[in-house]
């Protein structure tokens, strides 16, 4: 039986209403949320986790806050990959730059944005220290990266893959500026990096680093497929022949709540702007174009990114 003129309109006006109030109830719900990301036009803020002062963590996080103008990014300095982790998990950022190989075991996965450079292990002594090899670090005094730091985590494997126990030698957790301080003064042996090359900091004379080119190797054997053989052409750093080492790609990660159209902004920036993302310094392989960023191995893209990334490239 079709309805009468009056119950039509009545249950046009109900249903109005009723849309009208979900319609309130979904802008309330949602107004502490629009108030956080700012006024309509203003970029949204992106905290991002980079690194400590004088590694390529912070000088490439640098160089996306100056570049981005579709999102405002934030860079946090830490300690580097574990403590950018431990900053996601609790919310304290958005997105962070980490070692592939620091997510073993993470209970809280983050999802990539990119796979952004490669960072170069590098072992670092004294020009006139007699360790020449890993192996020569048995008893000795290492720095193994800061406390939160990938390097700490890699440099135990790197440890283990030359069939050194950490238990044989002296750790320690300083920062960068403070081990090469620690090293050029003789109150430690050794110390490890990871980042980009070349890193400032290494440059002072009187230190030399160590081809670690045979343990690539067992790197992969007992670690996984993560460990890549690369190269530190001679004069990267003043006076230095080439060096053999091993890289680790570094991440982008984001938070998996971070919005799709942040995350989506984000990474228009990593493909359209990708030569004004290097430091002019850096003479390490960089992976700032669109086949290279989705390569982000066992960690799902985020949303926002592979929207992305299949409208340039399909």
């Amino acid at each position: 039986m079709n309805p009468t003129p009056g119950n039509a309109t009545r249950r046009s006006r109900s249903w109005s209403r009723r849309q009208f109030l979900t319609r309130t109830a979904t802008l309330a719900a949602t107004a502490p949320l629009l108030s956080a990301c700012g006024s309509p036009g203003t970029p949204r803020t992106i905290r991002l986790a980079a690194g400590e002062k004088g590694g390529f963590y912070h000088a490439f996080a640098q160089q996306l806050a100056r570049t981005a103008t579709t999102v405002h990014i934030e860079p946090l300095t830490t300690t580097g990959s574990l403590d950018n982790l431990a900053l996601l998990a609790r919310g304290d950022a958005d997105t962070a730059l980490i070692l592939a190989d620091s997510l073993e075991d993470h209970p809280d996965p983050p999802l990539a944005i990119g796979r952004v450079y490669e960072n170069y292990l590098q072992l670092a002594v004294a020009t006139d220290s007699p360790i020449h090899a890993v192996a020569d670090l048995r008893g000795a005094r290492v720095n193994l990266g800061s406390a939160g730091s990938g390097a700490a985590r890699t440099g135990e494997k790197l440890l283990r893959a030359a069939d050194l126990d950490p238990a044989t030698l002296t750790i320690t957790h300083l920062s960068l500026a403070e081990a090469v301080t620690a090293l050029t003064t003789g109150t430690i042996d050794a110390l490890l990096w990871a980042g980009g090359v070349p890193t400032p900091a290494l440059a002072p004379p009187g230190i030399r680093l160590l081809d670690l080119a045979g343990l690539t190797t067992p790197m992969r054997n007992r670690f996984g497929h993560l460990y890549d053989p690369v190269t530190i052409p001679a004069g990267t750093y003043p006076g230095s022949p080439a060096i053999n080492t091993i890289g680790v790609a570094n991440l982008l990660v984001a938070a998996p709540a971070l919005a799709e159209d942040a995350t989506a902004a984000l990474t228009e920036v990593l493909l359209r702007h990708a030569d004004s993302l290097v430091p002019a310094e850096a003479a390490g392989t960089q992976f700032l174009d669109a086949r290279s960023l989705i390569a982000t191995g066992s960690v799902p893209l985020h949303p926002g990114a592979a929207r992305v990334y299949r409208a340039n490239h399909g």
